[in-house]
C-alpha cells in the first residue's frame, strides 16, 4: 500500500490484526527487521521517505517511542552492522523489554557473537546456517549465545530451496523461534510441514514454547 510514513505501516499491521479477530499485544506481537545497514549513510540513518536523517541516538529514541506505543516484542538489525556504540545504547535502553536481534551485526560468526556478548550489544542471535557455511559453526554460535542468556532464532535466507534442515535445527537446539516467512511458497511451506512431522514424531514430548521463547525479557 501507499503509506505516508514508516509509522503508518505499523498502524496498518495493527488494523489487520484486529480485523482478523486477534488482540495486538495479547494474541499477536510485532517483530521488526528494519535492515538498518541499508539506510546507513555517512554516519546517519536516512529515512528518505520522511526526509529525515537520524543519528544513532535518535534512531534508538525513535524505536523507544514505537515500543512504548505498539506491541513490539523484537527488533532485528535496528542499527547498522558496524554501529557498535549504537547497538550498545539500543540494548541498554530496550534490552530488558524486547528482543534485540543481531543478524547483519553477527552473521552467525562466533567471533562477532563473542564481541557482542562482551559489549552487551544485543540479546538475541539470528542463526543462518548457509551464511556461516557449516552446521558445526552455526551450532557453536547458537550455543555461545544461549549460554550468555540470549535467545536464538533459526532463519532461512533468500534463495531458499525446499530443504527443511532448519526445522530440525530449531527443535534440536531448543531455540523456540524460527524465521521462515509466510507460507506463500513451497520453500517456506516445506519447513512448516517438517515442524508438523516433528511434532507428530515427538507426540506428548513436544512442547510449543509460546511466550516462553522470550525468556530473557520482561513481559
Amino acid at each position: 500500500p501507499s503509506l505516508k510514513s514508516n509509522e503508518e505501516a505499523i498502524e496498518v499491521i495493527i488494523e489487520a490484526i484486529e480485523k482478523a479477530g486477534y488482540r495486538p499485544g495479547e494474541d499477536i506481537y510485532i517483530a521488526l527487521d528494519p535492515a538498518s545497514s541499508e539506510i546507513y549513510e555517512d554516519g546517519t540513518y536516512n529515512l528518505a521517505k520522511e526526509g529525515r536523517r537520524l543519528s544513532s541516538v535518535e534512531m534508538v529514541e525513535f524505536y523507544e517511542r514505537w515500543v512504548d506505543k505498539y506491541p513490539i516484542i523484537s527488533i532485528e538489525d535496528g542499527l547498522a552492522e558496524d554501529d557498535w556504540e549504537g547497538w550498545q545504547l539500543l540494548q541498554e535502553r530496550l534490552g530488558r523489554r524486547i528482543q534485540i536481534v543481531g543478524d547483519d551485526l553477527l552473521v552467525t560468526n562466533v567471533q562477532r557473537v563473542r564481541r557482542a556478548i562482551d559489549l552487551r550489544a544485543c540479546n538475541s542471535l539470528l542463526c543462518k546456517v548457509n551464511q556461516i557455511g557449516t552446521l558445526t559453526e552455526a551450532i557453536a554460535a547458537v550455543t555461545m549465545a544461549q549460554r550468555a542468556g540470549w535467545t536464538a532464532i533459526v532463519s532461512h535466507r533468500s534463495g531458499e530451496t525446499e530443504d527443511a534442515t532448519i526445522a530440525d535445527l530449531v527443535v534440536g537446539l531448543n531455540a523456540g523461534q524460527i524465521k521462515t516467512g509466510a507460507p506463500a511458497r513451497t520453500d517456506r511451506v516445506a519447513k512448516y510441514n517438517e515442524l508438523l512431522r516433528i511434532e507428530e514424531e515427538l507426540g506428548s514430548s513436544a512442547a510449543f514454547a509460546g511466550m516462553d521463547a522470550f525468556y530473557n525479557i520482561r513481559r
